[in-house]
């Protein structure tokens, strides 16, 4: 084994990678010092809601792309070969469901958080619950992701491993405290352009140096690569097309559907009809990022065969493999580890800014705001960049204390998976299942996230006390969820396929990575309905109108609706807002349960309410409110 090869930058690569930082930074102050000024909370959670779809697609896609993303898709192509590429079928339904299920039901609540809408179905305590959960997630993990690249870019090209730390910590925490939601999603897309120029860059040059991208193909079908279609249903495999394709779905809904940076996006459009297009757009971007990732991956198995840089022990760990084929096909083209460095840290901050600002957003309007409802919108916008600013200091605390984790820093990759399933759940019990109750919602969310620590924790001991050739820091071995999550996880080297197929618990721990999203939603919403059902139901006259997406009045339409009404299964979704894009967004009072109005909502509610006063006087309430509210439900069924 020979020692760790350290390759250098030069000048020219820090200049780009300053400019990355300069650029991001100019967005950010840009938007500080123009439009509103980030003068009111909408503006500055919400971007006054005037965004529209394509910005808001390529800030979908990179908020979990990953700078760790970056570096496990072609290491997982490079050691075990393009069955991975399989996860591109969970596209499809991981993103047509949160089109067209979650975010009709978020947008037309007019929520600032994805929280609200559990306070708004449920109560209080499940809104807090939620609410603590995702600020754990996010904490955890967004120091570590900003120290984890920076650790393998240091042991591979000595580049100054707290320098970087620190100056992305500093500029994304600028740019995020004062251009607010408008400044990520810009930075967003800037960062976007970036990623794609810098994996085409290795891409394009790699493939050349292997002579053509039909040598590549060559050397992959020969190294064994190409893979089929493995139809093998055992969920112990750890990929296979139905862990891939179905077990995928989980981990991207997790994501897309309920994660708070996604909704917070999904909020900012300007429409409802742009929030939904944006997930369309989303789908082509996302099969390029996922068929870049195997191409790299396909062009280092071209340049090195079996031999691997890791076997040889030219570097410690996968992503530091990538770092090092990256600065050997660049080796003599000065500038281009620069643009892969900047294509890495794109990554981290596009990432490290969603976190900030969701974290920032779920602080203020679910922990803050409720207890202080009369306070001013200066001191609330002002207050809401502070608690940015804080948030990005302690991403640097985390990163700090990353650096001091050892081995443990895979538990705390692991983590936010850990919980993502869970919160997953949450959302799910509440939207399709109309009689869960609120006790049922804490005890099934406490359930699901006992399940999922049991069995990510479990995991990840026995697969340390099983592995004594794996390294003690491998950044890109820990099961976690969506694009940027599943892609981190996806360079374990399976150590379990030549041992007897486990029994038992240990049959539990190793579970597919994949499967771990479905396995903890189910847990939540399989106890959260017996739990409901022995505390008592739910019944529709107790439903907060707009809260549950009819699924199952439509699955079980040839029930009589005296059954349907018992199983409050004809709970229709709240009207469309009329749509206008000349002008944004206007928030002008809240109501305790957080739901948001615009001016021309509360005209046209006051017009109605005066309208519907008139005629209750004229019918000298001749009409039982029996029959008015079969009519209204009849009006705004979905």
């Amino acid at each position: 084994m020979g020692e760790v090869v350290r390759m250098h930058f030069t000048t020219v690569d820090y200049v780009i990678f300053v400019l990355l930082l300069v650029a991001s930074a100019s967005i950010g102050l840009f938007y500080a010092f123009s439009g509103g000024r980030q003068r009111t909370t909408q503006e500055f959670f919400l971007a006054d809601r005037s965004m529209s779809c394509l910005p808001v697609s390529l800030s979908l896609l990179a908020t979990f792309q990953s700078a760790v993303a970056i570096l496990g898709a072609p290491s997982e192509v490079y050691s075990f070969g393009t069955q991975y590429w399989f996860l591109g079928c969970s596209y499809f339904l991981g993103l047509l469901i949160p089109a067209h299920v979650f975010i009709p039901v978020f947008y037309r609540l007019r929520l600032s958080s994805a929280y609200e809408y559990l306070e708004l179905r449920f109560n209080k305590t499940v809104r807090i619950c939620g609410t603590v959960t995702f600020i754990f997630q996010m904490v955890i993990y967004m120091g570590v992701v900003l120290y984890a690249p920076a650790l393998a870019l240091n042991a591979v090209t000595g580049f100054d491993l707290w320098g970087a730390v620190l100056a992305m910590g500093l500029v994304c925490t600028l740019y995020t405290a004062l251009g607010g939601l408008k400044a990520v999603i810009w930075t967003d897309v800037f960062q976007t352009v970036v990623m794609f120029a810098g994996q085409l860059a290795v891409i394009v040059v790699g493939a050349s140096q292997a002579g053509g991208i039909a040598e590549v193909w060559r050397k992959a079908v020969n190294g064994s690569r190409i893979a089929g279609l493995d139809l093998n249903p055992d969920p112990l495999q750890r990929h296979t097309f139905w862990t891939l394709g179905v077990g995928g779905v989980f981990l991207m809904l997790a994501l897309y559907g309920v994660n708070q940076a996604q909704v917070q996006r999904y909020l900012s459009s300007r429409s409802e009809k742009e929030a939904v297009m944006s997930c369309y757009v989303v789908f082509p971007c996302q099969q390029i990022v996922l068929c870049l990732g195997c191409l790299m991956g396909l062009v280092m198995f071209a340049r090195y065969g079996e031999e691997s840089p890791l076997d040889k022990g030219y570097v410690k760990t996968n992503d530091q493999m990538v770092l090092y084929f990256v600065m050997d096909v660049f080796r003599d083209l000065p500038g281009l580890p620069g643009l892969f460095v900047a294509c890495l840290f794109s990554g981290a901050l596009s990432t490290i800014s969603s976190s900030f600002n969701s974290l920032a957003t779920v602080t203020m309007e679910d922990l803050i705001k409720p207890h202080f409802p009369n306070m001013a919108e200066g001191r609330a916008t002002l207050l809401s960049k502070g608690l940015a600013l804080a948030y990005g200091l302690v991403c640097l605390a985390m990163a700090y204390i990353a650096s001091i984790m050892g081995s443990v820093l895979q538990a705390a990759f692991s983590i936010f998976g850990m919980v993502g399933g869970p919160l997953l759940g949450l959302f799910c019990l509440g939207m399709f299942f109309p009689w869960a109750n609120s006790i049922g919602a804490v005890i099934g969310l406490v359930a699901g996230l006992a399940m999922a620590f049991w069995v990510g924790i479990g995991s990840f001991v026995m697969r340390m006390s099983s592995s004594t050739t794996e390294p003690l820091l491998n950044t890109t071995a820990l099961p976690l969820f969506g694009n940027m999550t599943s892609t981190v996880l996806t360079s374990i080297v399976s150590t379990a396929t030549a041992k007897p197929r486990p029994t038992g618990v240990e049959a539990l721990y190793s579970l597919s990575y994949m499967w771990y999203s479905a396995h903890n939603s189910t847990t939540v919403v399989v106890v959260g309905l017996l739990v409901s059902l022995l505390t008592g139901p739910m019944k529709e006259k107790e439903l907060t109108p707009g809260t549950v997406f009819p699924v199952l009045g439509t699955l079980l339409f040839f029930l009589p609706k005296r059954y349907r009404e018992k199983l409050c299964c004809i709970t229709p979704l709240a009207q469309k807002h009329k749509e206008t894009n000349a002008a944004p967004y206007q928030m002008t009072k809240k109501d305790n349960n957080g739901a948001a109005y615009c001016k021309e909502d509360m005209v046209i509610e006051e017009k109605e309410t005066e309208s519907d006063k008139a005629q209750t006087e004229d019918e000298d309430i001749r009409t039982p409110s029996g029959q008015l509210m079969a009519h209204v439900v009849q009006e705004t069924a979905f």
